[in-house]
């Protein structure tokens, strides 16, 4: 069951069984390794944590390190939204904490900006299909010109007891809403708040492809960074990916 708190919603079954202030999801374990995730490389990872300090001491090495360094609280982002037991260190930390202390204003499918949530695919495919959505809309909401992006990919392992909404779209039409995350966040406010360890989910930008929203930093293990890919957009859409890779010249006699 959720690590975070047990759920009451049965394991197994493909309804939408009665939970504790509405129908929930069915709970299944989930272990997906590796599960993929990509961001603009202009986001670096954030060094604090990277670093082996007790994640219970983070505040007041913040307010320390403030003193010398300007930026380090935009860097850090919402850091209270996270309680100190949730929290994680160490290498590959920088990238699973920002997901859930650099908040989108208008929060995600099964997040609202309220609190965090570490999205992944199961396969790259999927990742870079939903990435790719995601951007073209910024870019073409900005009127941005023609241009080249540089995305990381991560992989980490994912494991917890999720609440499955896969094979579930007639069930659950709302949360699979292409653009209208409101149904989404509602649900995902609700399981959270029951401890729930997260959701698994179709992509709506990928068929086929399976996707999960992780509520609990610790359920993201081994997260590093493996590539880097290019999307090009040609001022109106994502009309090609591909991936960059070190030069190696071949030795001649």
């Amino acid at each position: 069951m959720p690590s975070g708190a047990r759920s009451a919603a049965a394991a197994g079954g493909g309804g939408a069984p009665e939970g504790r202030g509405g129908p929930e999801p069915p709970v299944r374990a989930l272990g997906w390794g590796p599960a993929y995730r990509i961001l603009p490389s202009r986001f670096p990872p954030i060094d604090l944590f990277e670093r082996v300090a007790s994640p219970a001491d983070w505040e007041a090495l913040i307010e320390l390190e403030s003193l010398t360094n300007d930026r380090l609280r935009d860097e850090v982002g919402r850091i209270q939204l996270v309680p100190p037991e949730e929290r994680v260190s160490g290498p590959g930390a920088g990238y699973v904490m920002a997901a859930f202390t650099h908040i989108a204003p208008e929060g995600g499918r099964f997040n609202d900006p309220s609190f965090g949530a570490y999205y992944a695919a199961r396969a790259l495919e999927t990742a870079v299909a939903e990435t790719s959505y995601h951007r073209a809309r910024f870019l073409s909401a900005t009127q941005e010109p023609a241009m080249q992006l540089d995305m990381r990919v991560l992989e980490a392992e994912l494991a917890g007891e999720f609440h499955d909404l896969r094979g579930l779209r007639a069930e659950w039409p709302a949360v699979y809403e292409p653009a209208d995350y409101s149904a989404g966040q509602a649900l995902a406010r609700r399981l959270r708040a029951g401890g729930s360890d997260g959701v698994a989910f179709e992509s709506v930008r990928h068929a086929g492809g399976e996707c999960a929203a992780v509520f609990r930093p610790r359920l993201v293990l081994r997260c590093r960074e493996t590539r880097t890919l290019t999307y090009i957009w040609d001022g109106q859409s994502i009309s090609g990916v591909y991936e960059k890779k070190p030069f190696r010249p071949r030795h001649t006699r």
